[in-house]
């Protein structure tokens, strides 16, 4: 599909002139990331963890939730923790097991659903299952917010609940004994952008705060603020995992995170970096890991658990202290990752396979199967969106229901809609560009189809829906080099609202066209612009003939195009070399 390219426009004289010693193409990402003050830029290019770090007991339930989970300890009450099968709630689960056993918690257990059988969040069954076992406290984690019946069971049954959440409330939340959500309507917490793993910290920080002014020692022998910092790595992997905005509070927890995690002591992940072929045997790392590391190579792993098999494998893996536990445990994640590399790519295929039949000009696409397995339909739905950019949803049959996952785009909330059509679903969540739902009835589907449709012009109806690239800033290709790489390497971590810049570079000569890789799927272009100096260019997937159009033969030696493009490094073998990845590109008019 054409999208339409949008340059931002340049920030005014008097920016510029505010902030002399900025490059120019700094200032400009700078200024259209709203960072226009001194203070600001500091905090952004340099941000200290003591003062970028919010109190945690802003938060209006956290002293009510850290006293009652003291209590518990001192009472040694049956506490457990009730997380999510995706790497954002094993994450969340592990931070606050770790932090509760250096509390001095004896009687802790950790409940993590099973996708298929259990579903999303808690249930019915779930809780009275816990009451059985004697359970006094639950406290979730990246869950629960949108479970107002369940937690009202508990409550009968004398079980206080503690919800870590950050997903969309619904109209009628839980009335739980403490909420630490920073997006609760009142909430006056100042980062509603946390992660699951950014609110469980939050919590875990809590509740290191309170106990250090009791001068007693953790169990762990560490001091509370290196326990502290030692939880940043699995924050980091949690908020990178589940995409939330890198801005704020969460990039500077996933900046100072990226640091602990490539110094990791937990024994867990370290088998799962060297599985993930990101270290040396011996534990040293080959590359700086960076958020596209826990972005492709450690969070597919993590939450492969969940969707093949159980997340208690990946849960097991991060709290693990056994090495031979902990190989056994990563070698079964590397496993279970290339297992559902395989069955996606056969149910992607089938599932355009269906849209090609008819569906490619719907403003929706729907997909559905009897035999995709549930942890593998958010999958396809997200490679339709990317692929289409249209939101897709993918459903499967499962026990006699119909279990779905949806990816939006901008311009579409798709968990509002979801919530707005109550009556369809059995149970529901997620966020505006994602969700899951399991439907009340299989005869449901086409009910659901049309409402969803309907949804969708409701909220577009005034909204040009064209995919639009959004760039950042025009340069030359001299414009490029170590220097500017440097400055611009304060950026990271990228992620969603602090996104990899895109550039943009018109009227380029084409050298030389390469095709690369074991499919001779990529591209290698060689590039010319305002000197003979050639530049290589990398680009992904441009050489297929999968609907797409194929580069290596559309383009010739001396054709003049426009290009869209990323920086960043290669790193290979010892050596660094300054990386521009293709983004889109077109011939010059």
């Amino acid at each position: 599909m054409n999208k339409q390219w949008r340059v931002l426009p340049d920030p005014p004289q008097s920016f510029y002139d505010e902030h002399p010693e900025l490059p120019v193409v700094v200032a400009r990402l700078l200024y259209h990331r709203n960072i226009r003050s001194q203070e600001e830029m500091d905090e952004f290019l340099n941000p200290e963890y003591t003062t970028s770090i919010h109190d945690p007991f802003l938060f209006q339930d956290m002293e009510k939730a850290t006293d009652r989970i003291f209590l518990a300890i001192k009472n040694d009450e049956h506490i457990v923790i009730h997380g999510d099968y995706d790497a954002d709630g094993v994450c969340s689960s592990s931070i606050l097991t770790i932090t509760l056993r250096a509390l001095g918690a004896k009687h802790i257990d950790v409940f993590l659903p099973h996708r298929e059988t259990d579903g999303y969040g808690l249930n019915t069954n779930t809780i009275e299952k816990l009451h059985e076992k004697g359970t006094h406290l639950i406290i979730t984690c990246d869950c629960g917010i949108s479970n107002t019946k369940e937690v009202a069971l508990a409550n009968e049954l004398g079980m206080d609940v503690i919800v870590t959440d950050h997903h969309s409330v619904p109209e009628d939340p839980p009335a739980a004994f403490a909420t630490i959500h920073p997006g609760v309507p009142g909430e006056p917490y100042p980062d509603a952008g946390l992660s699951g793993g950014g609110v469980a910290f939050k919590l875990a920080q809590g509740l290191l705060h309170a106990h250090k002014k009791t001068e007693k020692p953790l169990l762990n022998g560490d001091t509370h603020e290196v326990c502290e910092k030692w939880l940043l790595d699995l924050v980091a992997i949690s908020s990178v995992a589940d995409m939330v905005p890198l801005i704020g509070e969460s990039r500077t927890l996933t900046k100072y995170g990226l640091i602990v995690l490539n110094k990791t002591k937990r024994l867990g992940l370290q088998k799962l970096l060297f599985e993930s072929k990101l270290t040396h045997e011996d534990g040293t790392t080959k590359k700086e890991i960076t958020a596209d590391s826990i972005g492709f190579k450690i969070a597919p792993r993590i939450n492969a658990a969940g969707r093949l098999n159980h997340a208690n494998v990946a849960y097991n893996l991060l709290v693990s202290s056994d090495p031979i536990e902990a190989t056994d445990l990563a070698f079964q994640l590397d496993t279970n990752n290339r297992d559902r590399q395989k069955l996606t790519e056969q149910y992607v295929k089938e599932a355009v396979e269906q849209i090609e039949a008819g569906q490619e000009k719907n403003p929706v696409l729907f997909v559905k199967s009897h035999h995709w397995s549930p942890g593998i339909v958010g999958l396809i739905a997200s490679r339709l969106k990317s692929q289409y950019q249209k939101p897709s949803i993918a459903l499967t049959h499962h026990n006699g229901n119909i279990m779905g996952s949806g990816r939006s785009i901008p311009g579409f909330n798709m968990i509002k809609a979801i919530q707005a059509l109550p009556s369809l679903f059995e149970k529901s969540g997620g966020h505006p560009m994602a969700c899951g739902f399991t439907l009340k009835d299989p005869e449901l589907f086409e009910t659901f189809k049309t409402q969803i449709l309907e949804k969708y012009t409701e909220q577009t109806k005034d909204i040009d829906m064209t995919p639009v690239v959004t760039i950042d800033t025009e340069i030359t290709l001299e414009d490029i080099g170590w220097d500017l790489y440097d400055v611009l390497d304060k950026f990271h971590p990228f992620g969603k609202g602090n996104e990899k810049p895109l550039y943009l570079a018109k009227g380029v000569t084409v050298n030389k066209i390469k095709a690369v890789g074991k499919k001779q799927n990529h591209i290698n272009l060689f590039l010319t612009h305002n000197t003979p100096r050639i530049r290589k260019f990398i680009g992904w997937n441009l050489c297929s003939e999968n609907g797409t159009k194929n580069w290596c033969t559309f383009l010739s030696p001396g054709d003049t195009i426009d290009i869209v493009f990323e920086l960043g490094i290669n790193e290979w073998n010892g050596n660094r070399e300054l990386q521009m990845t293709i983004f889109d590109l077109r011939k010059s008019i």
